[in-house]
This record gives C-alpha cells, structure tokens and sequence, in this order.
C-alpha cells in the first residue's frame, strides 16, 4: 500500500477546509472514486488542514493528487490557497479497528 499526505497551510487555507467542510459529501463521493482507494481523511488544523490518503498502489495515490487538484482548481481556485505540502511513501503498518 501507498499513502499520500497533503498539508495545506498559509494564505487561504483555512478558507480552504471551511469550503472543504462544506461540501463534505461532494468531496467524499470525488475522492470515493479513486481506484484501489482503501482510506481517505480529511483533518482540519488551527493553520488549514491536511488530508491522508492510504491506496492499494501508486496508480491510486496518483490519481488521488490529481483529483485533489482538479476539486480545488474547480471549486476553489478563488481562494488563492497555496499548494499543499506533499509527502508520499510506503506504508508499512496499517491498522482499521472499525
């Protein structure tokens, strides 16, 4: 498994993730779509916030920075957020106690 982590701090970042709340169920059902998808969060901070992506391989962590990209272009490019902080790697513990 892959996990992405995108941090999104600074000018416009907390518009950001009061849009991001807003549309919850939009952005859910968008990234809901990402093939090999096993876990997708979205955690608001006192700067903005971040989001963690966790896929079953890079093609999905790919395509999830692309989807997050183009929601933001889409919905949000008013704003004038900054680009995120992005970090990937491999996963190498992964627990689900759902």
């Amino acid at each position: 498994m892959q996990t992405v982590l995108r941090r999104y701090s600074g000018k416009g970042a907390t518009e950001l993730f009061d849009l991001l709340e807003k549309h919850n169920a939009e952005v859910e059902e968008w990234m809901g779509g990402v093939k090999g998808l096993v876990t997708y969060t979205l955690v608001r901070t006192g700067e903005g916030g971040f989001s963690v992506t966790v896929c079953r391989d890079k093609a999905g962590i790919d395509e999830s920075v692309q989807k997050a990209k183009e929601w933001i272009a889409k919905n949000a490019g008013s704003i004038g957020a900054a680009a995120p902080d992005v970090t990937e790697g491999a996963v190498i513990a992964h627990l689900n106690k759902s």
